[in-house]
């Protein structure tokens, strides 16, 4: 298997945060299981740690995390749970802290829409013509009157180069994205633009992060929670993830 040009792509874009945000730790054999595994699957590998369970190392890489034997001989590719903790995703745990890393470079290209009283921010994958989507934008005052500032990025769910990311594109670099924001996921034609953006970044960072639909919500500690959640639902959800 071998990195498409796209994924090569991401992984220049997020290989060096993950480095930054995993915490060093001494495996002897990090390098020969890092050309293993880049020679045999063809993904980029930041770190090797140890992981949560004995004999198994944990692989930060451009698609997700791995799990590996400290022999290198097998590997596994999924979710991680801890039983004893009701249910609590460790994976997902593991890969909160390189999200926010890796969302850093993109604050300033993000369409947000500030709480008066913020208490919490999140930031959301999102597209012009996702149904999910447009609820979730239509309920707006809903998350600000919460205390909750939302922050997007573009996921234009038909892929690059489409006539989706396109109108994406126009959203991003109009005089004024908030409201062509809205215009666009109330059925209304934005009108074509081009700017500096780069919406094939954010797309490829969603796919780093394992976006596989939309909204996909970044909470304040990195843990992503998919599909759309009403606002008293998400002040939940984040609250319980503090």
């Amino acid at each position: 298997m071998k990195l498409t040009k796209a994924i090569a792509l991401v992984a220049s874009l997020v290989i060096a945060p993950i480095v930054s945000a995993a915490t060093a730790t001494d495996v002897s054999n990090e390098s020969a299981l890092k050309q293993k595994l880049t020679e045999t699957l063809g993904v980029n590998v930041a770190q090797v740690q140890p992981s949560p369970v004995d004999s198994l190392y944990q692989v930060f890489t451009d698609r997700g995390v791995l799990y590996v034997t400290q022999d290198g001989s097998k590997l596994f590719h999924g979710n991680l749970y801890d039983l004893d903790q009701g249910m609590k995703n460790l994976t997902e745990l593991a890969l909160a802290a390189p999200r926010l890393e890796m969302l850093k470079p993109f604050e300033q290209d993000m369409l947000v829409y500030k709480a008066k009283d913020e208490k919490h921010v999140v930031t959301i994958f999102t597209d012009v013509d996702c149904g999910f989507c447009r609820k979730l934008h239509n309920q707006m005052q809903g998350y600000n009157d919460l205390g909750i500032t939302i922050r997007y990025l573009a996921y234009p769910r038909a892929g690059i180069p489409s006539a989706n990311a396109d109108e994406m594109q126009a959203v991003w670099c109009a005089k004024d994205p908030l409201k062509a924001m809205t215009e666009a996921k109330t059925g209304g034609n934005v009108k074509s633009a081009s700017c500096d953006i780069d919406i094939a970044k954010q797309f490829q960072l969603g796919q780093a992060f394992g976006v596989n639909g939309t909204p996909a919500i970044v909470l304040e500690n990195g843990v992503m929670v998919p599909g759309y959640q009403p606002p008293a639902d998400l002040l939940r959800t984040i609250e319980s993830n503090l």
